[in-house]
């Protein structure tokens, strides 16, 4: 009499039965839920098995598709900072003289757009709290806006350069939008721009 069979092997980060698991569309799912979860939940108490229950998936076909929860977290900001990965185009799409104003008016439109802020919040929270999370950011942010930015620019150590520019952005989006203080919550946007531009374009462009 035989040995009994065994079942074959599953493949390491997959579900049994994947065709059946995946479905289709199931890595846009995933990707969804987790930017989901992400801002809802922030980096710390989101998991990747909440991220495959909210996607309807094995959490083994999460790491199959996108590997850590690190790796998930780095794709999900990835497609909510989509918006903001055109800006270097935006500064370098006109005479030079207006670089500062046009970095200004693309970062708070994307601000103040209802659709693109939620999941910039979500992102600024996570990062705020968490390191792995900064340091995701922080990669992202250096590797497909600044070291851009950068590259336009025609000026002195234009690395730091840019990072000027973006801390002073990054300033006034947290006391604006993640802290809401007043006065700056409220006040006009037109009025912040014109205050703020001359400044960016002194970073930008003045030797």
């Amino acid at each position: 009499m035989g040995e009994p069979s065994r079942p074959a092997a599953r493949r390491r980060g997959r579900p049994a039965r994947a065709e059946a698991a995946e479905g289709p569309g199931a890595r846009e799912r995933i990707l969804a839920a987790a930017r989901t979860e992400f801002a809802e939940r922030g980096y710390d108490k989101t998991s990747v098995r909440g991220i495959a229950k909210a996607a309807g998936v094995d959490a083994a076909l999460v790491h199959h598709y996108f590997g850590t929860k690190e790796q998930v977290f780095a794709a999900a900001i990835e497609l909510s900072f989509a918006p903001a990965l055109t800006m270097p185009d935006a500064i370098a799409g006109g005479a030079e003289a207006g670089a500062g104003e046009r970095m200004a008016r693309f970062v708070f439109g994307i601000w103040e757009n209802p659709v693109s802020r939620p999941p910039l919040l979500a992102i600024m929270r996570s990062a705020l709290t968490n390191d792995t999370a900064a340091t995701v950011l922080r990669g992202l942010v250096e590797r497909r806006l600044l070291q851009r930015v950068a590259g336009e620019l025609h000026v002195p150590d234009p690395e730091f350069r840019a990072q000027l520019a973006a801390s002073h952005l990054i300033g006034i989006a947290m006391l604006r939008y993640v802290v809401k203080m007043e006065p700056m919550a409220s006040a006009d946007l037109e009025e912040i721009i014109a205050m703020v531009a001359p400044t960016l374009q002194r970073y930008l462009t003045q030797p």
